[in-house]
């Protein structure tokens, strides 16, 4: 099978091209940089140098790689995710909406059968049990710049979803944690960890669905392979809430005890988003995912995950 991943360089691109390539399927990988198509290429894909937004010259290398599948991995989120900054997701929610039009067009004009995108599984209206599946509803507002950010991702889901002539798959992934993601040992998070500024927030009720990198990679290459249209949660087996796994992470980073606070000190100092992720947060139910694309996760727990990739 053709398969063509547009982000083959990012957290989930680069473990799932290898995955890809190792499971039998000729795989192009894009990239915006030339080293990365290196990488790609070395990985035992084609890597092709493009930009989402240059609508003809992604026509063009969509149409070379003649693909059965169309993978968009595509984001721009910068390396420190502050939420008071409000312009933190822009170039996010551009990819999501331009990026993701030019996407779907580039691939239909390809005669791709199947499209599978990345979301996000923490988008479920915060109310009632602290597990979500597929079915139950998801935030219908949020502070910005989260916002503004939810909307671009329905965008996403909903350009998807209603492709006319591709099978859309959309995946819904929990926290990243593995090389390349903000969870890893000398990203964004880790360092706020070592500096206590990562505390648990008020009862700690927040609850946060992880998953590995590989694991997500690998949940992708069975979406590419198999599944009925529609969304799927693509997280581990164990909803955490942050005052079980805070407490983990820390310790599996060899950082001191993470501080606790209350709500309204976590709204003063981090803002308004950041204390009502840490409060209100659900988790999400990987069944369906389990069940219908046949996928198990290397990683059940992320107890057992960052104890392994964070040592």
């Amino acid at each position: 099978m053709n398969v063509f991943v547009a982000g083959a360089s990012g957290a989930i691109g680069t473990p799932l091209v290898r995955q890809l390539v190792a499971a039998g399927h000729e795989v192009t990988g894009m990239t915006r940089r030339a080293d990365r198509a290196e990488a790609i290429t070395a990985a035992g894909a084609t890597g092709v140098v493009c930009d989402v937004f240059d609508r003809e010259r992604l026509r063009d290398v969509v149409a070379a790689a003649a693909p059965d599948v169309v993978v968009h991995e595509l984001t721009a989120l910068p390396e420190a995710l502050d939420m008071r900054r409000p312009e933190i997701y822009e170039a996010t929610n551009r990819v999501r909406t331009e990026g993701t039009r030019n996407l779907v067009a580039a691939a239909r004009a390809s005669g791709a059968g199947r499209l599978v995108a990345q979301s996000i599984a923490f988008v479920y209206e915060p109310v009632g049990g602290w597990v979500k599946d597929e079915d139950d509803p998801v935030m219908s507002e949020a502070p910005e710049p989260f916002g503004g950010a939810l909307a671009a991702l329905f965008d996403l889901e909903d350009q998807i979803l209603r492709a006319d002539g591709l099978e859309g798959l959309v995946l819904r992934y929990g926290f990243f944690y593995g090389p390349g993601s903000a969870y890893d040992r000398d990203a964004h998070f880790a360092t706020e960890v070592r500096r206590r500024r990562f505390p648990v927030v008020g009862r700690g009720d927040g609850t946060f669905s992880f998953i590995h990198t590989a694991d997500a990679a690998s949940a992708t290459v069975a979406a590419c392979e198999r599944g009925e249209p529609g969304i799927y949660n693509v997280v581990d087996d164990e909803p955490a809430p942050m005052r079980e796994w805070v407490p983990a992470y820390a310790e599996a980073l060899g950082a001191r005890r993470p501080l606790r606070v209350p709500r309204w000190l976590a709204r003063l100092v981090a803002g308004r988003p950041a204390a009502a992720m840490a409060t209100t947060t659900r988790g999400a139910s990987n069944a369906k995912a389990k069940r219908e694309l046949g996928w198990q996760p290397r990683y059940p727990s992320w107890r057992q995950g960052f104890r392994e990739a964070l040592a």
